[in-house]
């Protein structure tokens, strides 16, 4: 197993000789030796790959959601299969995260965990115009598109993000907590469209956050978990920016 600590001895000297410019791509970041270098980039591209299939998968179980009235009025219909849907992704997290090494378990229990929350985002999107969901998207796609290449461009400069670890979750944690506050004692238009948008800022520092730990701190065999929480955070990102639409409109 590769770790991001295994800096090889070769890489580094290339680095103290000059051959590697650090500006020119070949390396992520100052620190990394040019063949481990290549290693990571391997492994970013799997991780990416990954998420890129479970944001397609996300969108077709959405829109079938969506245009497939049946589907749709069971869901909304169904407040018991709803709750079940709305807890299963919490309880998959537990064995995805046990068996994220093992194949062909992790990829089923992966798709089990897209597939359950994929249904709850088509239920959300049914419900709202189609204009918003579309406002929605193309915001989401500009800010995780923006973050993700700020955040490569900032590691190779030397920058490092894991002092955001703490704070980010410590907000979460707030986010949380204010959500059930709210099951209780409903909040008004305006009060919701801020708590939209203080989330949409919380998950995209996330974005940042776990884009840093998948150049620089996750390992080689952890491209299922690294995947997931990358997803985790453009589909936060895209339902707060979402629900903040809504109050607006």
């Amino acid at each position: 197993m590769y770790g991001y600590t295994s800096v090889s001895s070769v890489g580094t000297a290339g680095l103290k000789g000059g051959d590697i410019d650090i500006e020119s791509g070949e390396v992520l970041h100052p620190g990394i030796g040019y063949g481990e270098s290549q290693l990571r980039w391997g492994f970013i591209r799997k991780v990416y790959g990954i998420l890129a299939a479970q944001i397609l998968m996300t969108t077709v179980v959405s829109a079938l959601t969506v245009l497939y009235a049946p589907i749709n009025d069971l869901l909304r219909g169904n407040s018991g299969l709803l709750l079940f849907l709305i807890f299963t992704p919490f309880i998959l997290l537990w064995p995805l995260h046990v068996y994220q090494q093992r194949h062909p378990l992790n990829f089923i229990f992966l798709a089990l965990f897209t597939a359950s929350l994929s249904l709850t985002v088509g239920v959300s999107c049914a419900n709202t115009e189609g204009r918003i969901v579309l406002e929605a998207l193309i915001l989401t796609s500009a800010v995780v598109s923006a973050l993700t290449g700020y955040t490569f461009w900032a590691a190779k400069k030397g920058k490092d993000f894991s002092f955001l670890g703490p704070i980010l979750f410590t907000s979460l944690f707030v986010l949380i907590l204010t959500g059930f506050i709210q099951m209780f004692f409903p909040l008004g238009s305006t009060s919701v469209a801020i708590y939209s948008a203080i989330g949409a800022i919380i998950f995209s520092g996330y974005i940042v956050y776990d884009t840093d730990n998948l150049i620089k701190r996750f390992t080689y065999d952890e491209y299922i978990w690294a995947s997931v929480t990358l997803y985790l955070d453009v589909l936060n990102l895209f339902l707060t920016i979402l629900r903040m639409l809504k109050q607006e409109n």
